[in-house]
C-alpha cells in the first residue's frame, strides 16, 4: 500500500486512504484507490512480465486518440481515459512498473456472463462508431497502423524447433503434440499476412481485443475499456471477436446501417482469427517461460495454454 500511496502523492499530488486489489487482466494489476472525496483506478503494468514493454509502448501514441474520440464522437462516456500526471504525462512509472490512473467507474464487468439484447445493441453502436473513423482524424495515427507483421512467430517456431531440450519438460509434453496443427495455423497466418500487406482494405480505428472481461456495465450504459490494442486496420480486427456470437446477425444488421454494403473480408478475418489464436499460445508459453510465477500461478497459466491449444484441433 505504501507503494502505490507514494505513487499517487509523487506523479498525481493525490492522498489516498485506502488501497483495494481489483480483478486485473492477465497482464496487470488493478486497485482501487481512494481517500474521503473520490475513488481511482489504478491500472500496474509490473517490469518484471515479459509482456510489459509491447502494452506500454503506444500509451502516449494511443491515449491522445481516445481523448480526442471522447471529444469528437458518440463514444463520449463510454470510453475512459488515464488522468494526466503532475508533468502532463498520461502515465508514469518506477522501477516496479508502469502506472496508468483512471477515474473510478462504478460497474461490473461482463466477464463469463452472456450479453443481453441492450447490451448487444449498445455493443453494436459502439462498434459502429468507433469504425466511422479512420486516418483522416487530426490525431497523429501513424504508429498505430496494421501492418499485418506477426513478429512473435518466430520466437514461436524457435520454440517448436529446439523442443524438449529447450524448454521445461511440462511445457514440451504439453505442446508437443499440437505440433503439426500449430506449423499449419502459421503457415496459414504467414499467407495470408503477405497477402493482406499487399491489399488495399479500409483501415478503421479497431480496439482489437473485444472480449467481455473489456466490457463493463455501469449502470445502463455500457462501456469498453483496455485500449492497449488501439489500431487502425481492417475492422475484421474487431468483427473476428464476434463473427460466431449466437448474436451476430443482430449486431451487423444494427451495424450496415452506418457502413453499408459492409461484407467481411474472409482473408483479413483468417488472418486476425489465426494471429490471436497463435498470440493467446505464445504469450502463455511466454509467461511460462520468462516471467517470475509462483506454483499457483504457473498452473493457471499452463491451464489456460492448455485450453488455447486443445481449440487447435476442434
Amino acid at each position: 500500500m505504501n507503494q502505490v500511496k507514494s505513487i499517487l502523492k509523487d506523479f498525481y499530488d493525490i492522498d489516498i486512504t485506502g488501497v483495494l486489489p481489483q480483478q486485473g487482466g492477465w497482464a496487470s494489476l488493478a486497485y482501487k484507490v481512494f481517500n474521503k472525496n473520490q475513488s481511482y483506478f489504478l491500472k500496474v503494468y509490473e517490469k518484471g512480465r515479459a509482456s510489459t514493454p509491447k502494452l506500454t509502448a503506444l500509451i502516449d501514441q494511443y491515449v491522445p486518440i481516445l481523448v480526442w474520440l471522447i471529444n469528437n464522437s458518440n463514444l463520449n462516456g463510454k470510453i475512459t481515459v488515464p488522468l494526466i500526471t503532475n508533468s502532463g504525462e498520461y502515465k508514469c512509472e518506477d522501477e516496479n512498473g508502469v502506472y496508468l490512473l483512471n477515474e473510478y467507474v462504478e460497474g461490473q464487468t461482463i466477464g463469463d456472463q452472456d450479453l443481453t439484447e441492450t447490451q448487444v445493441r449498445q455493443l453494436s453502436e459502439m462498434i459502429t462508431e468507433l469504425h466511422s473513423f479512420g486516418k483522416d482524424i487530426p490525431v497523429d495515427t501513424a504508429a498505430i497502423i496494421e501492418d499485418f507483421g506477426v513478429p512473435f512467430l518466430k520466437m514461436l517456431r524457435q520454440i517448436l524447433q529446439k523442443g524438449r531440450n529447450d524448454s521445461p519438460s511440462d511445457v514440451w509434453e504439453l505442446i508437443h503434440f499440437y505440433i503439426p496443427q500449430l506449423n499449419n495455423l502459421i503457415h496459414t497466418v504467414e499467407e495470408h499476412s503477405l497477402y493482406l500487406k499487399n491489399a488495399n482494405l479500409r483501415m478503421a480505428l479497431c480496439h482489437t481485443d473485444l472480449h467481455y472481461w473489456n466490457l463493463m456495465q455501469s449502470g445502463n450504459k455500457l462501456m469498453l475499456i483496455d485500449w492497449e490494442g488501439l489500431k487502425l486496420a481492417p475492422v475484421e480486427a474487431d468483427l473476428m471477436f464476434l463473427v460466431d456470437k449466437p448474436y451476430f446477425n443482430e449486431f451487423i444488421s444494427i451495424y450496415q446501417k452506418t457502413h453499408q454494403n459492409f461484407s467481411i473480408n474472409p482473408e483479413a478475418m483468417t488472418f486476425y482469427k489465426g494471429k490471436r489464436r497463435l498470440e493467446d499460445i505464445w504469450e502463455f508459453i511466454e509467461q511460462i517461460l520468462f516471467d517470475e510465477q509462483d506454483e499457483r500461478e504457473r498452473d493457471i497459466t499452463m491451464n489456460y495454454l492448455r485450453e488455447e491449444l486443445n481449440e487447435l484441433i476442434k
